[in-house]
């Protein structure tokens, strides 16, 4: 089967073969549990997500609304950043009367969906790696694609049979956090364009600095995935690839000849551990300590995605040091960025606040700013990017969303996931706490 071919090698296979390494296991706990207003009370009942205008519609409404979230680092009273403590207070402002229970998961990717099967879960949470055909299942019914996509962005991933069952939290680009001294040090002046280019910046970096180049965070797993994000927009230019035209083509990891193309992307990481612009012991790497390593300068660059920008730049003395950059990939005179929904807000079907759930998705979405706040772009068609996505788009990278599976394919790219063991482009729902 032709489909089959497709996924069986890429970076499963390109890790096996650069990274003599051990994975990494993960350990269940739950975060403390913050509350909002403390009033009492319930709603109930469905509610149509489109109609509520925040601060206008039910302002004297009284319910509670479970949410769980990924994000624990925001629980916590040393947060570098707005804390969900800090978004409850604003809510409450408006909505009074609505408490909001925010609940933590470390080990997210895991727990959650353990959570979401057995139905204890509450009435929001931040949708885990359910397959297409499943989201009618667990999720309320947020109304048409037709008609969300007037008013929100990056919605088509939680999006089945022209229906949309998530919004997104926040919306990001894959590409490298640097240190722009580490980077001045090495005599870098122009940010690579170019997988070759990448390469000999970071041999400069390895050669006039004390720095190491790329810093993979092997241990932490997730991070591996991160190169599979890039797949897509970013290496053909072509929106409709990754969802539409890749599941149909034949050889996808082979080398096109002209620098570009997912085989591209896995040798760049092939090639710098080959040439070892590389940490020296991969099964050792820490993702908490990195971000202060990169932050000091000890770490040239990382493959994330541009939310991380935030949690680097509040990991030690040196913001101004941090900076976010395209993949390095030029495709017929461009480069272009993949822009990708993050973690989704779900709205629980059987919820017994309903209402109240809905509320304060839409308040997130709309009056929070969070996803400006931790460095993502703009949900809403009026709302506001992070400033580092103007830079990018001054520099002519094209920001693109992958466009979303053929009607009657919907499932297909999950099902050759699931059956390749690969899990091409799904694996950023593993990812921890820390990130999103």
């Amino acid at each position: 089967m032709e489909a089959k071919k497709i996924v069986t090698v890429g970076l499963a296979a390109v890790m096996a073969m650069s990274l003599a390494a051990c994975g990494s296991g993960s350990s269940s706990s739950k975060g403390s549990v913050v509350s909002g207003s403390s009033s009492t009370g319930s709603s109930s009942g469905s509610s149509d997500f489109l109609s509520i205008e925040v601060g206008k519609t039910d302002t004297d409404l009284k319910g509670t609304v479970k949410f769980l979230t990924n994000r624990t680092d925001m629980l916590k009273d040393d947060y570098n950043g707005t804390s969900w403590k800090q978004y409850i207070e604003a809510f409450n402002k408006v909505y009074p009367n609505i408490t909001i229970d925010v609940e933590g998961l470390t080990d997210y990717a895991n727990d959650s969906l353990t959570r979401l099967q057995g139905g204890d879960w509450g009435d929001v949470m931040m949708i885990p790696a359910v397959v297409p055909a499943d989201l009618p299942t667990y999720f309320e019914d947020l109304g048409s694609s037709d008609e969300i996509s007037k008013l929100y962005n990056y919605t088509s991933g939680k999006t089945y049979q022209g229906e949309v069952y998530g919004i997104p939290i926040t919306a990001t680009t894959p590409g490298f956090v640097y240190n722009k001294k580490v980077f001045e040090q090495a005599g870098i002046t122009s940010l690579p364009t170019t997988v070759d280019d990448f390469l000999k910046d970071l041999q400069a970096i390895k050669d006039k600095t004390d720095a190491i180049p790329l810093y993979t965070n092997y241990a932490a797993g997730w991070t591996n995935a991160k190169w599979d994000d890039v797949i897509g927009v970013t290496t053909t230019g072509d929106a409709d690839y990754l969802n539409q035209k890749m599941l149909h083509t034949k050889d996808i990891f082979s080398d096109p000849g002209d620098g570009t193309g997912a085989y591209n992307v896995y040798k760049a990481l092939y090639d710098a551990v080959k040439n070892g612009c590389t940490e020296d012991d991969f099964s050792t790497t820490d993702w908490e300590s990195s971000k202060t390593k990169l932050n000091n300068g000890e770490i040239g660059c990382m493959m994330l995605g541009s939310w991380a920008v935030t949690q680097m730049q509040g990991a030690g003395d040196h913001p101004d040091d941090v900076g976010f950059m395209a993949f390095p990939m030029t495709v017929n005179g461009k480069q272009y960025v993949n822009a990708n929904a993050d973690y989704s807000f779900g709205i629980n079907p059987d919820s017994k606040n309903l209402e109240a759930a809905n509320i304060w998705v839409k308040w997130m979405t709309e009056q929070s700013n969070y996803s400006a706040n931790e460095g993502g772009l703009a949900i809403t068609k009026d709302g506001k990017s992070a400033d580092f996505y103007k830079d990018m788009e001054d520099a002519g990278c094209v920001i693109e969303e992958n466009a979303p599976a053929k009607s009657g394919e919907e499932d297909l790219l999950s099902d050759l996931n699931s059956e390749s063991e690969l899990n091409i482009g799904s694996i950023i729902s593993a990812a921890p706490d820390k990130a999103f």
